[in-house]
């Protein structure tokens, strides 16, 4: 069987219907295996909204481990961040492109291991309704048949932002769906609403669903952040090529955040077939210079640890989890350092608004003025 077949089933299956072929893989340490959250799109199948789709897209990894010996191959998980998991536990892969919340559970079921770098931040979630609906507002859901795909970084998100109208999930008939079928669900009107992200701007196009606002403020806290894992076992043992697979995100990662690329940026997000108008939605201005930074700062971590006390005080995972060591960022300051890139891109605080210089700077004028 042909790798790109493997790939289709992947994408249409998840992780353990491809497990016995992904295994066969697991002892060649030539090959690197990167999982994508997402059953992507297009042909060959890729994705789009983060600069490891220009990874793909450009496929800058296979270019700069051309001639090492080492084989890059993607693997695409229609069952998102749950199936990833699965994958990673079994040894399956070596990086993954999910969210943090599948991420924050295979930490608290004893996965071991690092963050390396951002993928994605500040993703927004939406709230569509069939065209026409009596729903107007998240106060309108109370009783309603909603569509949250559980498990995902978005269903966490989703009971934040329920609990901004002083809902639950128990307020709501909850249907688990993943993105597919929610938004098919949405065209037949066999759900009163669902939330999602971008693809929904599509639907929204097409005039099959209205959008509701449910975050006016435009909260940094309100969003969703994507970060590059790697097994720790993979990066103790392959230390080079860990460096080398950051190396590249920076690379993309500058490129996707030139203002200067913004076109054939979303030129490249189109290729998974959500088409250009949805990312011109998604990114509005220069958004995606923000959006796409590869920096993990202390936004980042505060969400990631927030997502973590959120998800046990749901009880969706079933011990509590620190985020301490767990972001490893040496490899990422490799290579800002090496490509002369510290100052490329800014850092903020815990409330994403606040650049990070800016609250060291506070920080200390605090301590001038203590007593004593």
């Amino acid at each position: 069987m042909t790798k790109d077949k493997v790939k289709r089933i992947a994408h249409l299956a998840g992780a353990s219907a491809v497990a016995g072929w992904l295994a066969l893989g697991a002892a060649q340490a030539d090959v690197l295996r990167i999982g994508v959250a997402s059953a992507g799109g297009g042909e060959p199948v890729t994705f789009g909204g983060s600069s490891a789709s220009v990874l793909r897209n450009q496929q800058l990894l296979e270019k700069a481990f051309a001639g090492s010996g080492t084989e890059v191959q993607w693997f695409f998980f229609k069952g998102a961040g749950p199936a990833v998991n699965e994958a990673l536990s079994n040894q399956q892969i070596d990086f993954a492109y999910e969210g943090d919340l599948p991420q924050v559970v295979a930490r608290a079921n004893g996965l071991d291991t690092r963050l390396l770098a951002a993928l994605g931040t500040r993703a927004p979630i939406y709230l569509a309704v069939p065209k026409g609906s009596g729903i107007h507002s998240l106060s309108d859901l109370k009783g309603k048949q909603v569509a949250i795909f559980r498990g995902t970084n978005l269903h966490l998100l989703a009971i934040r932002v329920l609990g901004t109208a002083n809902l639950t999930e128990r307020d709501l008939k909850v249907v688990n769906l993943d993105t597919g079928s929610s938004q098919a669900a949405l065209a037949s009107k066999g759900v009163d609403a669902a939330f999602g992200g971008y693809e929904l701007f599509k639907l929204r196009d097409q005039g099959i669903v209205d959008l509701i606002d449910i975050d006016p403020a435009q909260d940094p806290l309100l969003t969703r952040q994507t970060t590059l894992l790697v097994r720790s076992d993979y990066a103790k043992a392959h230390p080079v090529q860990t460096q080398k697979v950051v190396d590249t995100l920076v690379d993309a990662a500058r490129w996707a955040t030139d203002p200067a690329n913004r076109q054939a940026l979303f030129d490249e997000f189109a290729k998974s077939g959500t088409p250009v108008a949805s990312w011109e939605a998604e990114f509005p201005g220069d958004t995606a210079s923000l959006r796409l930074s590869p920096l993990i700062d202390e936004f980042v971590k505060k969400r990631y640890q927030a997502v973590a006390d959120q998800a046990y005080q749901q009880k969706l995972i079933r011990r509590p989890v620190s985020v301490d060591g767990w972001f490893d960022t040496q490899y990422l300051d490799n290579a800002l350092k090496a490509k002369g890139l510290q100052n490329q891109w800014s850092a903020y605080g815990a409330d994403g608004k606040t650049p990070a210089a800016s609250t060291a700077q506070a920080h200390a004028q605090e301590v001038q003025h203590e007593p004593g």
